[in-house]
């Protein structure tokens, strides 16, 4: 079981605990810690994309407030991110912090299917973040 003790990560930009409070960010590292190792990407990205957009609802939330703190690059990440509509942008911007999110969780975003053929639960989750309010069936 993982602890609320958390190795802060040295870039505000890669700090999502920072934005969401140690709290929020243990529980969701024991759930990611919990369901990645046997969880399918299709399941487990929009998962993550929606843990994105409470931290985006934070920090638009903190933004308006002027809040000046070392969350800064954090919340300007999420920011960035929201504004942009093509997932390998979205990435650049969040990458750092769902990284750290994995490791901390002590589970890999990288997988291989059973052809060999690489990929990415990172990747997957950008996707799933730009299209969050997409409907396809309208």
């Amino acid at each position: 079981m993982i602890t609320t003790n958390l190795n802060m990560p040295n870039k505000p930009e890669q700090n999502l605990a920072s934005v969401v409070g140690a709290e929020t960010y243990a529980v969701w590292i024991n759930m990611l810690n919990e369901l990645v190792p046997q969880g399918r990407t299709h399941r487990l990205a929009p998962l993550v994309a929606g843990m994105l957009h409470y931290a985006l609802a934070l920090a638009i939330a903190k933004k308006k407030h002027d809040e000046e703190s070392s969350t800064a690059s954090a919340v300007q990440s999420l920011l960035y991110a929201a504004e942009v509509s093509d997932p390998s942008e979205v990435e650049n911007y969040l990458r750092e912090m769902v990284k750290q999110l994995f490791r901390d969780a002590k589970v890999n975003y990288n997988r291989t299917n059973a052809h060999g053929k690489k990929y990415s639960i990172l990747e997957s989750t950008c996707e799933e973040f730009v299209n969050w309010y997409n409907m396809p069936w309208e």
